[in-house]
């Protein structure tokens, strides 16, 4: 017997947890454009309008600047497993999940891996890293820019002058932060960096932006590999060890994106439409802009649950600009009652968090499209009536009023 199910009709849901958040609609419609075929001159063309977009999104002049297919893993993975060979030094600061994750990637391949940890909810003074980057001397230094484990922000700036200093290279990953907060690749002097679309560029999960400097790119073409099959005539390969991963070789990627357009694999064809128009959405409104629209969201969200008697999670001076960690009171218990009754009661999707934080704290996401006044004021009000429900009392309105002061104080 066939089994077709139902026809697709998800229930309507203001995601604002730390990623994936709501699609911009002119993004969603861009998706449902007609196919082309991956040599078609058309589409072509469109991946180097992406090209360009993404080098004004992430202010860079890189040429290398092109599009990984997959989630934004996808795409930390790429440029980690590009640039470490086996045997290579990577100092991975850790300040939450996400620092474990890119020292497990160069791990896989590899890497001789050092790091210094800081506790979650705090991030490191660049002198503190600098002074790793002097001991270890590592081919790589991998840091996380916005942790959405702990809702932390590490600076960046003044990182690339020690890395210059010792011949480190500098990868950054950017998933949580690009277009919600400053991402700026060539004045703080980063090598490589990667992001996603579906946390504060608005867009679906499945590719990754990634930009190369010119360091990061003759160091991947020590170790560039041709396929068989596709190698021109007489072609002879890099002497450095091979990319471990065929999928993921940044060098045969930029082949495929370059004018010699030396097959791949078949982009991923409504992924690129997606990235092209997150990417138009965003310069439209103006990166600073959209920042500052980012910033003004937490403002009043923080502004409201400090109202409501809760406690911010984290260091005040890093937190990031797009989601915001906060302590779920003791009546609350672990705080999944509130979030499935948030959910199912309201339409609204909030986040837990990982390791020793789980149970410990919500995470709220102020991120891209769900980013407005409407949204903050609907998740705070949702979340006065849910906690009244399960055992906390705050004052009547005091988070929607609170949230109002901001708005009004910005002239909204």
């Amino acid at each position: 017997m066939t089994e077709l199910f139902d026809d697709l009709s998800p229930s309507p849901r203001l995601l604002m947890g730390p990623g994936p958040v709501d699609v911009y609609p002119r993004v969603l419609r861009a998706m449902s454009v007609p196919m082309l075929g991956q040599f078609d001159p058309e589409f072509t063309e469109y991946m180097n309008e992406v090209m360009a977009l993404y080098r004004q999104v992430f202010r860079t002049q890189n040429h290398w600047t092109l599009l990984v297919n997959g989630t934004a893993r996808s795409g930390i993975e790429a440029c980690l497993s590009s640039l470490v060979a086996p045997g290579d030094t990577v100092l991975v600061p850790q300040f939450g999940r996400f620092g474990f994750l890119l020292s497990e990637i160069c791990g896989r391949v590899g890497g001789k891996i050092e790091t210094i940890e800081t506790d979650w909810g705090t991030t490191f003074p660049v002198d503190q890293i600098a002074d790793a980057v002097r001991k270890h001397r590592p081919k790589v230094l991998a840091m996380v820019h916005g942790d959405t484990s702990t809702t932390m922000a590490q600076p960046i700036e003044g990182l690339a002058e020690v890395c210059r200093e010792v011949g480190t290279l500098l990868y950054v990953d950017a998933t949580a932060t690009l277009g919600g907060m400053p991402v700026e690749v060539d004045a703080w002097g980063i090598d490589a960096i990667s992001a996603g679309l579906q946390k504060c560029m608005s867009g679906p999960p499945g590719t990754s932006p990634v930009t190369l400097s010119e360091a990061a790119t003759e160091a991947i073409n020590t170790r560039k590999h041709i396929e068989g099959g596709i190698r021109p005539e007489g072609y002879v390969g890099a002497s450095g060890p091979r990319i471990s991963s065929n999928y993921l070789d940044l060098g045969m990627l930029m082949d495929y994106w370059s004018p010699k357009r030396l097959n791949h694999h078949t982009e991923s064809t409504s992924m690129l439409y997606a990235a092209r128009e997150c990417a138009r959405v965003v310069l439209g409104e103006g990166l600073d802009a959209g920042h500052t629209r980012h910033a003004l969201a937490s403002d009043a969200l923080r502004a409201g649950l400090q109202a409501m008697g809760l406690e911010l999670f984290g260091d005040e001076a890093n937190r990031m600009a797009n989601v915001t960690g906060v302590y779920i009171p003791n009546a609350c218990g672990n705080g999944e009652a509130v979030r499935a009754q948030m959910l199912s009661d309201f339409g609204i999707e909030i986040g837990t968090s990982f390791g020793h934080l789980a149970g410990k704290i919500w995470r709220i996401g102020t991120m891209g499209y769900v980013c407005h006044k409407p949204n903050i004021l609907r998740c705070l009000s949702s979340l006065d009536a849910v906690l009244r429900r399960n055992g906390y009392d705050a004052p009547v309105n005091a988070g929607v009023d609170a949230a109002y002061k901001i708005y009004e104080g910005a002239g909204q």
